[in-house]
C-alpha cells in the first residue's frame, strides 16, 4: 500500500514538472512565432548597400547593440530563423538594440525581398547587398566564409562581439543580445 501511494505521488510530481516545462517551452516558442505585424509591401524600405555602408551604419548607429543578419529569400535556414530574429528586434529595440537585415538576393529579386519582409512584419529599414559576393563577404570580416544566414553582433562602440553562421533560434538570439545589452559601454577616452 505504501509503495502504491509513493508511486502515485511520484507520478503526480512528474506530470506537473512535465506540464510546467512544456508551458515554459511553449511560451518561448509562442514569443518567437507570434503573429507578424501587418506591414504593406509598399511601406517596406530596402536600401542597396556595400559592406562599407554596413560597417559605417554599425559605427554610427547610436545603439547599445547592433545585430547584422545577412540572409536571402531562397535560403531555407534564413526563412526558418526569421520569425525569431524579428521577434528579438521588436522585443529589444526599446532597450538599445538595432537590427540591420541585409538581403543577399540579386537586385532583380527586390520585389520578392520586399514581399518577404512585409509578410514577416519588418517595418524597420532593411538592406540589399549591392556589391559582388566575395567583395561583400571580405568587407564584412575574415571570419565569414559566405554561408547564410550569417549574424554579426556589435557593441555600442562598433566592436564585433559575436559572429555565427547558420540558423539560430529566438532563445539564442535573445541570450546573445541580452548579454551585450547588460554590459556597460566602454568608451575610448576623451572628455565629455
Amino acid at each position: 500500500m505504501d509503495l502504491m501511494y509513493y508511486c502515485e505521488q511520484l507520478m503526480t510530481v512528474i506530470r506537473r514538472s512535465v506540464s510546467v516545462g512544456l508551458l515554459l517551452c511553449m511560451g518561448g516558442w509562442f514569443t518567437a512565432c507570434a503573429p507578424a505585424k501587418t506591414v504593406r509591401v509598399e511601406d517596406v524600405r530596402v536600401t542597396p548597400v556595400t559592406s562599407a555602408d554596413i560597417q559605417k551604419a554599425v559605427r554610427e548607429s547610436g545603439a547599445k547593440v547592433v545585430l547584422v543578419n545577412i540572409w536571402a529569400t531562397w535560403c531555407e535556414p534564413c526563412r526558418q530563423e526569421f520569425p525569431g530574429l524579428v521577434s528579438v528586434a521588436h522585443k529589444y529595440q526599446g532597450q538599445g538594440l538595432k537590427v540591420l537585415l541585409v538581403s543577399a538576393d540579386l537586385e532583380t529579386e527586390l520585389p520578392a525581398v520586399k514581399k518577404f519582409l512585409a509578410e514577416r512584419g519588418v517595418e524597420f529599414p532593411a538592406y540589399l547587398k549591392a556589391e559582388k559576393d566575395q567583395e561583400f563577404i571580405d568587407g564584412m570580416g575574415k571570419q565569414w566564409e559566405g554561408a547564410l544566414p550569417a549574424t554579426f553582433l556589435y557593441d555600442g562602440t562598433g566592436k564585433l562581439r559575436d559572429f555565427w553562421e547558420g540558423e539560430t533560434a529566438f532563445s539564442v538570439f535573445e541570450q546573445r543580445v541580452v548579454k551585450i545589452l547588460g554590459e556597460p559601454i566602454k568608451t575610448t577616452g576623451g572628455t565629455p
